[in-house]
Protein backbone atom coordinates (compact mmCIF):
# COMPACT_ATOMS: atom_id res chain seq x y z
CA UNK A 1 0.00 0.00 0.00
CA UNK A 2 1.48 3.33 -1.04
CA UNK A 3 2.05 5.93 1.66
CA UNK A 4 0.28 9.27 1.09
CA UNK A 5 2.25 11.91 -0.76
CA UNK A 6 3.60 14.67 1.50
CA UNK A 7 2.07 18.08 1.12
CA UNK A 8 3.95 20.24 -1.37
CA UNK A 9 4.11 23.13 1.09
CA UNK A 10 5.71 20.90 3.76
CA UNK A 11 8.42 19.98 1.23
CA UNK A 12 8.93 23.67 0.41
CA UNK A 13 9.24 24.56 4.12
CA UNK A 14 11.73 21.74 4.65
CA UNK A 15 13.86 22.97 1.72
CA UNK A 16 13.66 26.57 2.97
CA UNK A 17 14.77 25.70 6.50
CA UNK A 18 17.50 23.36 5.21
CA UNK A 19 18.76 26.06 2.84
CA UNK A 20 18.88 28.70 5.60
CA UNK A 21 20.88 26.28 7.74
CA UNK A 22 23.33 25.22 5.03
CA UNK A 23 23.98 28.66 3.60
CA UNK A 24 23.55 31.04 6.55
CA UNK A 25 24.11 28.67 9.50
CA UNK A 26 20.81 29.36 11.33
CA UNK A 27 19.27 26.07 12.41
CA UNK A 28 15.46 25.86 12.62
CA UNK A 29 15.31 22.21 11.55
CA UNK A 30 14.09 21.02 14.94
CA UNK A 31 11.70 23.84 15.71
CA UNK A 32 8.08 22.75 16.14
CA UNK A 33 6.60 22.54 12.62
CA UNK A 34 3.21 24.00 13.55
CA UNK A 35 4.86 27.12 15.01
CA UNK A 36 7.18 27.45 12.00
CA UNK A 37 4.27 27.23 9.58
CA UNK A 38 2.32 29.98 11.35
CA UNK A 39 5.27 32.34 11.32
CA UNK A 40 6.25 31.59 7.74
CA UNK A 41 2.66 32.19 6.57
CA UNK A 42 2.61 35.49 8.44
CA UNK A 43 5.90 36.52 6.82
CA UNK A 44 4.64 35.54 3.35
CA UNK A 45 1.58 37.78 3.75
CA UNK A 46 3.55 40.64 5.22
CA UNK A 47 6.24 40.61 2.51
CA UNK A 48 3.91 39.82 -0.40
CA UNK A 49 5.38 36.45 -1.45
CA UNK A 50 3.10 34.05 -3.33
CA UNK A 51 4.83 30.83 -2.25
CA UNK A 52 7.44 29.41 0.12
CA UNK A 53 9.68 28.64 -2.84
CA UNK A 54 9.67 32.33 -3.84
CA UNK A 55 10.65 33.19 -0.29
CA UNK A 56 13.48 30.66 -0.35
CA UNK A 57 15.03 32.22 -3.43
CA UNK A 58 14.98 35.69 -1.84
CA UNK A 59 16.20 34.61 1.60
CA UNK A 60 19.20 32.75 0.18
CA UNK A 61 20.30 35.73 -1.95
CA UNK A 62 19.26 38.77 0.11
CA UNK A 63 20.73 39.19 3.59
CA UNK A 64 18.32 42.02 4.47
CA UNK A 65 15.39 39.74 3.70
CA UNK A 66 17.05 37.03 5.78
CA UNK A 67 17.29 39.38 8.77
CA UNK A 68 13.60 40.22 8.54
CA UNK A 69 12.80 36.53 8.17
CA UNK A 70 14.82 35.62 11.29
CA UNK A 71 12.97 38.25 13.31
CA UNK A 72 9.67 36.81 12.16
CA UNK A 73 10.64 33.27 13.17
CA UNK A 74 11.84 34.11 16.66
CA UNK A 75 9.33 34.75 19.42
CA UNK A 76 10.29 37.93 21.22
CA UNK A 77 7.33 38.24 23.58
CA UNK A 78 8.81 39.14 26.96
CA UNK A 79 8.48 41.66 29.75
CA UNK A 80 10.15 42.80 32.93
CA UNK A 81 9.29 40.70 35.99
CA UNK A 82 7.14 38.42 33.86
CA UNK A 83 5.25 36.00 36.13
CA UNK A 84 6.01 37.92 39.37
CA UNK A 85 5.68 34.83 41.57
CA UNK A 86 8.75 33.41 39.77
CA UNK A 87 10.78 36.37 41.04
CA UNK A 88 9.31 36.05 44.54
CA UNK A 89 10.55 32.45 44.50
CA UNK A 90 13.98 33.64 43.32
CA UNK A 91 14.17 36.11 46.21
CA UNK A 92 12.99 33.68 48.87
CA UNK A 93 14.51 30.37 47.76
CA UNK A 94 17.43 31.06 45.42
CA UNK A 95 19.03 34.23 46.81
CA UNK A 96 19.91 32.55 50.15
CA UNK A 97 21.73 29.82 48.19
CA UNK A 98 23.61 32.36 46.09
CA UNK A 99 24.90 34.14 49.18
CA UNK A 100 27.11 31.12 49.85
CA UNK A 101 29.15 31.70 46.65
CA UNK A 102 32.04 34.20 46.43
CA UNK A 103 31.24 34.83 42.75
CA UNK A 104 28.07 34.01 40.80
CA UNK A 105 27.71 33.25 37.08
CA UNK A 106 24.23 33.50 35.56
CA UNK A 107 23.19 32.56 32.03
CA UNK A 108 20.04 34.01 30.47
CA UNK A 109 19.67 31.78 27.40
CA UNK A 110 17.38 33.06 24.64
CA UNK A 111 17.29 36.49 26.32
CA UNK A 112 15.42 38.19 23.45
CA UNK A 113 15.28 41.99 23.95
CA UNK A 114 16.62 41.74 27.49
CA UNK A 115 13.76 42.70 29.80
CA UNK A 116 14.21 39.64 32.02
CA UNK A 117 17.96 40.22 32.17
CA UNK A 118 17.44 43.72 33.59
CA UNK A 119 14.83 42.29 35.97
CA UNK A 120 17.45 39.89 37.33
CA UNK A 121 20.01 42.69 37.68
CA UNK A 122 17.52 44.82 39.66
CA UNK A 123 16.66 41.92 41.95
CA UNK A 124 20.34 41.17 42.57
CA UNK A 125 21.07 44.84 43.31
CA UNK A 126 18.28 44.96 45.85
CA UNK A 127 19.66 41.84 47.50
CA UNK A 128 23.20 43.31 47.57
CA UNK A 129 24.59 40.55 45.37
CA UNK A 130 25.00 42.20 41.98
CA UNK A 131 28.61 43.28 42.54
CA UNK A 132 29.72 39.66 42.72
CA UNK A 133 27.67 38.47 39.75
CA UNK A 134 28.27 38.16 36.03
CA UNK A 135 25.18 37.80 33.85
CA UNK A 136 25.68 36.26 30.40
CA UNK A 137 22.73 37.17 28.17
CA UNK A 138 22.61 35.26 24.89
CA UNK A 139 20.38 34.95 21.85
CA UNK A 140 21.04 33.74 18.32
CA UNK A 141 19.45 36.90 16.85
CA UNK A 142 21.83 39.86 16.65
CA UNK A 143 18.99 42.36 16.15
CA UNK A 144 17.29 41.61 19.47
CA UNK A 145 20.67 41.51 21.23
CA UNK A 146 21.43 45.03 20.01
CA UNK A 147 18.17 46.24 21.55
CA UNK A 148 18.92 44.42 24.79
CA UNK A 149 22.33 46.08 25.01
CA UNK A 150 20.80 49.56 24.90
CA UNK A 151 18.48 49.05 27.88
CA UNK A 152 15.96 51.39 26.22
CA UNK A 153 12.28 50.49 26.24
CA UNK A 154 8.99 52.23 25.58
CA UNK A 155 7.89 54.56 28.37
CA UNK A 156 4.29 53.51 27.73
CA UNK A 157 4.78 50.10 29.31
CA UNK A 158 6.59 51.28 32.44
CA UNK A 159 3.34 51.55 34.38
CA UNK A 160 2.62 47.87 33.69
CA UNK A 161 6.20 46.95 34.55
CA UNK A 162 5.94 48.89 37.81
CA UNK A 163 2.97 46.77 38.87
CA UNK A 164 4.82 43.56 37.98
CA UNK A 165 7.90 44.79 39.87
CA UNK A 166 5.85 45.44 43.00
CA UNK A 167 4.15 42.04 42.78
CA UNK A 168 7.62 40.50 42.42
CA UNK A 169 8.62 41.92 45.81
CA UNK A 170 10.36 45.09 44.59
CA UNK A 171 11.86 47.09 47.43
CA UNK A 172 12.21 50.56 45.92
CA UNK A 173 10.44 52.90 43.55
CA UNK A 174 10.75 51.27 40.12
CA UNK A 175 11.23 54.67 38.46
CA UNK A 176 14.60 54.98 40.23
CA UNK A 177 16.02 52.43 37.82
CA UNK A 178 15.43 54.39 34.62
CA UNK A 179 15.40 57.90 33.18
CA UNK A 180 12.48 59.10 31.07
CA UNK A 181 13.52 60.72 27.79
CA UNK A 182 10.87 61.61 25.22
CA UNK A 183 8.90 58.37 24.75
CA UNK A 184 11.59 56.10 26.13
CA UNK A 185 12.72 54.70 29.45
CA UNK A 186 16.51 54.43 29.59
CA UNK A 187 17.67 52.03 32.29
CA UNK A 188 20.63 52.94 34.45
CA UNK A 189 24.04 52.10 33.01
CA UNK A 190 25.02 50.56 36.35
CA UNK A 191 22.59 47.72 35.65
CA UNK A 192 24.64 46.75 32.58
CA UNK A 193 27.92 46.89 34.50
CA UNK A 194 28.12 43.11 35.00
CA UNK A 195 26.25 41.97 31.87
CA UNK A 196 27.84 40.28 28.88
CA UNK A 197 25.70 40.08 25.71
CA UNK A 198 26.69 37.52 23.07
CA UNK A 199 25.29 35.50 20.19
CA UNK A 200 24.65 31.86 21.04
CA UNK A 201 22.49 29.36 19.18
CA UNK A 202 20.90 26.71 21.41
CA UNK A 203 20.38 24.50 18.36
CA UNK A 204 24.04 24.29 17.35
CA UNK A 205 26.40 25.85 19.91
CA UNK A 206 28.03 24.20 22.92
CA UNK A 207 28.50 25.29 26.51
CA UNK A 208 30.88 28.16 27.18
CA UNK A 209 31.13 28.20 31.00
CA UNK A 210 29.90 26.67 34.23
CA UNK A 211 26.96 28.50 35.79
CA UNK A 212 25.26 28.80 39.15
CA UNK A 213 21.95 29.78 37.53
CA UNK A 214 20.58 29.18 34.03
CA UNK A 215 17.35 30.97 33.09
CA UNK A 216 15.63 29.96 29.84
CA UNK A 217 11.93 30.81 29.96
CA UNK A 218 9.38 30.27 27.19
CA UNK A 219 11.93 29.18 24.60
CA UNK A 220 11.80 25.38 24.73
CA UNK A 221 8.08 25.33 23.92
CA UNK A 222 8.97 26.27 20.33
CA UNK A 223 11.37 23.31 19.90
CA UNK A 224 10.53 19.73 18.98
CA UNK A 225 11.52 16.85 21.27
CA UNK A 226 14.88 16.30 19.56
CA UNK A 227 15.98 19.88 20.12
CA UNK A 228 14.51 20.03 23.63
CA UNK A 229 16.59 16.98 24.54
CA UNK A 230 19.73 18.62 23.15
CA UNK A 231 19.13 21.83 25.11
CA UNK A 232 18.41 19.99 28.36
CA UNK A 233 21.72 18.14 27.93
CA UNK A 234 23.46 21.46 27.33
CA UNK A 235 21.93 23.05 30.43
CA UNK A 236 22.58 20.08 32.70
CA UNK A 237 26.25 19.95 31.77
CA UNK A 238 26.56 23.75 32.02
CA UNK A 239 25.29 23.88 35.62
CA UNK A 240 27.64 23.53 38.56
CA UNK A 241 26.64 20.96 41.21
CA UNK A 242 23.56 22.29 43.04
CA UNK A 243 23.10 24.96 40.34
CA UNK A 244 19.63 26.35 39.59
CA UNK A 245 17.62 25.96 36.37
CA UNK A 246 14.65 28.25 35.73
CA UNK A 247 12.13 27.43 32.97
CA UNK A 248 8.87 28.93 31.71
CA UNK A 249 5.41 28.11 33.00
CA UNK A 250 4.65 25.62 30.20
CA UNK A 251 8.07 23.96 30.30
CA UNK A 252 9.37 21.12 32.43
CA UNK A 253 12.24 18.72 33.06
CA UNK A 254 9.78 15.81 33.18
CA UNK A 255 10.45 13.05 30.66
CA UNK A 256 13.99 14.34 30.02
CA UNK A 257 17.11 12.25 30.62
CA UNK A 258 17.84 14.28 33.74
CA UNK A 259 14.47 14.56 35.48
CA UNK A 260 15.75 12.45 38.40
CA UNK A 261 18.84 14.61 38.76
CA UNK A 262 17.02 17.78 39.77
CA UNK A 263 15.11 18.80 42.87
CA UNK A 264 12.09 21.06 42.43
CA UNK A 265 12.70 24.11 44.64
CA UNK A 266 9.28 25.76 44.51
CA UNK A 267 6.26 23.81 43.33
CA UNK A 268 4.73 25.33 40.22
CA UNK A 269 7.46 27.93 39.62
CA UNK A 270 9.69 25.75 37.41
CA UNK A 271 12.80 26.35 39.51
CA UNK A 272 14.99 23.26 39.82
CA UNK A 273 18.21 22.57 41.68
CA UNK A 274 20.69 20.20 40.11
CA UNK A 275 21.66 17.37 42.45
CA UNK A 276 25.29 16.40 42.82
Amino acid sequence: MNSPKPKLEDIEIHLLIEGVYRYWGYDFRNYALSSLKRRIHHFLRKEGFTSVSDLQARVLHDQHCLERFLLSLTVNVTSMFRDPSFYVALRNQVIPLLRTYPFIRIWHAGCSTGEEVYSMAILLQEENLYQRCRIYATDFNEKVLQKAKTGIYSLKIMQDYTQLYLKAGGKQSFSEYYTAAYDNAIFRASLRQNMVFAQHNLATDSSFNEFHIIICRNVLIYFNQILQKRVHELFYHSLCPFGILGLGRQESIRFTNHDQQYQELVKGEKLYRRLN
